[in-house]
């Protein structure tokens, strides 16, 4: 790991409300290993899986570690990892009560006590502890219960104001060849039209209900995340196709694109966007990208994505295990990762 350097000692309310020591400390000259993701198994530092009632907030006094590949800073605790905050992102994978991600077409599960929710802008690198408080505590659906609502056999959710907003979604209109239409993004599943300052973006009716790759990306972190989305790139919002989110969406690259199938996933925590050339007949670009979900239970870093031959987003093994090790089909295809 490297040589950890001592720190200052503070003090800080902890998320259960008892008045805990934070000590912070240095550790120079480490790799990726964050603790949520340890080669292609578990991390054995994660805190074991307790029922939500009875799980603490918080075991015993906070430290912060200061790491690099990617800069940020680890909040762990007698227990284990608590936090990852990374400098540039806004996402947080954050421990909370362990829960299973399962799905009819794989008998895979991935299990897991990470939790991911967003900051309201990027980390620049102080932990905001009355923040980090507050949601250690907070059991509302996070970024990864989204993502796992409009997969297969996925129940309709609607606002407030009866719109749909979720539910098992089509990858888009069947095609006279049998293969599924592309282009269907957040607005069309929803049926909504989408300003993007002056223009308009009309949903396209055969599309209501569907999610290409990238709107369901948007989807779950654009509509119902809350991270800007636009048509063009600019680096601060979501863009639209997959290759323009890998080059330019928010955030940090935290597995590079070399323009070769990348065989690093120690870096990957939940909630990470994974980027691959899936497709043999438009070249070498990026054009396929998923949200990594965690190891699953044959030990393989599992992710969910919405794809043609599924006709949708899942965490299965239809038209190719979803999986970033092996032989198969994403696995030999994947290039990149982007930390939001």
């Amino acid at each position: 790991m490297g040589v950890r350097g001592s720190g200052g000692r503070r003090w800080y309310r902890c998320g259960s409300g008892v008045l805990a020591a934070l000590v912070t400390s240095t550790v120079l000259g480490v790799g990726a290993d964050t603790g949520w993701v340890r080669g292609a198994a578990q991390a054995d530092d994660v805190s074991p899986a307790q029922p939500a009632s009875s799980m603490p907030a918080t075991g015993g006094p906070l430290r912060e570690e200061r790491l690099t590949a990617p800069d940020r800073v680890v909040v762990r605790d007698d227990l284990g990892v608590v936090a990852t905050f990374t400098v540039g992102a806004r996402t947080v994978a954050l421990r909370g009560p362990s829960r299973a991600f399962t799905e009819s077409t794989t008998t895979a599960t991935v299990t897991t006590t990470v939790w991911v929710r967003l900051l309201a802008a990027p980390f620049t690198g102080t932990v905001d502890h009355a923040w980090l408080a507050a949601r250690l505590e907070d059991r509302s659906d996070d970024l990864l219960e989204y993502a796992r609502q409009y997969t297969t056999g996925a129940v309709d959710r609607t606002d407030g104001a009866g719109l749909r907003i979720a539910g098992d979604a089509s990858y888009g209109p069947l095609l006279p060849d049998g293969t599924r239409e592309e282009g269907s993004d957040f607005n069309d599943f929803l049926g909504r039209a989408w300003t993007y300052g002056s223009a308009t973006d009309q949903p396209e009716a055969g599309q209501y209900g569907a999610l290409d790759c990238s709107g369901y990306v948007r989807m779950v972190f654009g509509f119902r995340g809350g991270i800007p989305v636009t048509l063009q790139p600019d680096g601060v919002a979501l863009p639209r196709r997959a290759v323009q989110m890998a080059q330019s969406a928010p955030g940090v690259m935290v597995v590079p694109d070399t323009g070769r199938r990348s065989s690093s996933t120690a870096p990957l925590q939940p909630g990470d966007l994974v980027f691959f050339d899936a497709s043999t007949d438009d070249g070498t670009l990026i054009d396929h990208v998923g949200v990594f979900l965690g190891v699953d239970s044959s030990g393989a870093p599992r992710f969910v994505s919405s794809r043609k031959g599924a006709d949708g987003p899942t965490m299965g093994d239809i038209r190719g295990r979803s999986t970033l090790t092996g032989s198969g089909l994403y696995a030999t295809a994947f290039r990149a990762a982007r930390r939001l």
